[in-house]
């Protein structure tokens, strides 16, 4: 009888160990990412400062601000971030090469970029860019992918075109020091090289490619098998924020202010070029796939069969149909 009270206590201490560690779900902070100053990425900072995150009952803590998508594939390769906002196409680009393992929960934005030259320059067609410096945020990032397509639509070989990376943070003021000759970035780069006077727009990007898709929402798998109610709550609070942005946008745009660093006449010119969504596009992924294994970047058979992998829809369509 004593031997089965004792059998009885060590199980009652299991099962609440159990409990208090939450059962499948781990109790540790969610370990969130996204790309410095990419106003894109504006509903990432309206769930922290309206604190939808907090609502739902998550603890998350910002373990990563990185300058470019490819960075940040990096940390989710080492393990050390578990949802992230970054470019669909360097996501694209790392879980097709096996470098990284995570899957798109929502798009975050699409259009938003644009190739930018120096304010007075004799450039005024995308064909002038032969035999100039063009800088892009990095290799197989949606920029590079929208330059080369936007050059390819000319039937303009890239490598008449000498392009070079820079980060963002970086490009208006080689612009003006005439080191390069044109830029494509995300906004607000784009917008703060007009209101600086700095720069023009040779081409926006829905006029390479109109609604294109461009940043997502992922998750690393692993914390998905393992967290699913957690990451259930992440889609909720960004479809909040990303809501949030069309019903508020004057307060949305002092939010952009305030995690950009850059005044609020730049901030409203941007985000009229940047349409938030979190529906993702099939469609444009599949492109993103077509044209990066095109390019070499990537390689794979069938775009249709990854793209079904690689976007899970499931979680926000149960959860839009609330």
């Amino acid at each position: 009888m004593r031997k089965l009270a004792v059998t009885l206590l060590v199980l009652y201490s299991i099962f609440n160990y159990a409990l208090a560690c939450g059962g499948e779900e781990k109790s540790q902070k969610i370990r969130l990412a996204y790309l410095q100053s990419d106003l894109h990425q504006l509903a990432c900072w309206i769930a922290l400062e309206k604190g939808f995150f907090k609502s739902k009952g998550l603890e998350v803590e910002v373990a990563g601000i990185f300058r470019a998508g490819p960075e940040e594939m990096s940390a989710f390769a080492a393990g050390s971030l578990d949802i992230g906002y970054v470019g669909e196409a360097p996501a694209t680009t790392a879980v097709a090469n096996k470098t990284a393992n995570v899957v798109v929960l929502s798009q975050v934005n699409t259009e938003g970029s644009a190739i930018v030259v120096k304010e007075g320059s004799n450039l005024k067609h995308v064909s002038d860019l032969i035999g100039k410096v063009v800088a892009v945020p990095g290799h197989a990032q949606v920029q590079d992918f929208l330059l080369r397509k936007a050059l390819a639509k000319h039937s303009i070989d890239s490598k008449r075109v000498n392009i070079i990376v820079l980060k963002p943070p970086e490009m208006i003021g080689a612009l003006k020091t005439s080191q390069i000759d044109a830029f494509i970035a995300w906004e607000p780069y784009p917008a703060k090289a007009i209101t600086l006077g700095t720069g023009k727009i040779l081409i926006s990007s829905p006029d390479i490619w109109k609604n294109h898709p461009c940043c997502v929402l992922v998750v690393n798998s692993g914390f998905l098998e393992e967290n699913l109610l957690k990451v259930k709550g992440i889609v909720r609070a960004h479809v909040e924020a990303t809501d949030f942005i069309h019903g508020n946008a004057d307060e949305a745009v002092m939010i952009g202010v305030k995690y950009t660093g850059m005044d609020e006449k730049t901030v409203r010119l941007a985000m009229k070029s940047i349409k938030y969504d979190y529906i993702p596009s099939l469609e444009g992924e599949v492109e993103y796939v077509s044209f990066l294994s095109k390019l070499g970047y990537i390689n794979i058979d069938d775009p249709r069969a990854f793209t079904d992998r690689f976007i899970n829809q499931s979680i926000l369509q149960e959860i839009i149909r609330k």
